[in-house]
């Protein structure tokens, strides 16, 4: 299913995060949309000066990125209405 990954090598930044095996990393999300999420964003994030630092997080990246952020869209659709 293409629609699920999408990798764009002639990007400045590929790959954003540092990885084993490049030929996996998926671009699709090349800014997470669970970022509003903050703590439950469900990602490898941290903390800095109250700042949330994802640039270790490899979710959205990886394999089951996709799904791992369809599962959240309704609550980032939620939380877009308050």
């Amino acid at each position: 299913m293409s629609y699920r990954f999408n990798q764009n090598r002639a990007c400045e930044y590929f790959p954003c995060h540092k990885v084993a095996d490049d030929s996996k990393f998926n671009c699709l999300f090349c800014y997470c949309p669970l970022y509003l999420l903050k703590k439950d964003c469900g990602g490898n994030f941290k903390y800095s000066e109250n700042i949330k630092d994802c640039s270790f997080c490899l979710v959205p990246h990886g394999e089951n990125g996709y799904d791992h952020i369809m599962e959240k869209m309704e609550e980032v659709i939620k939380r877009c209405g308050e």
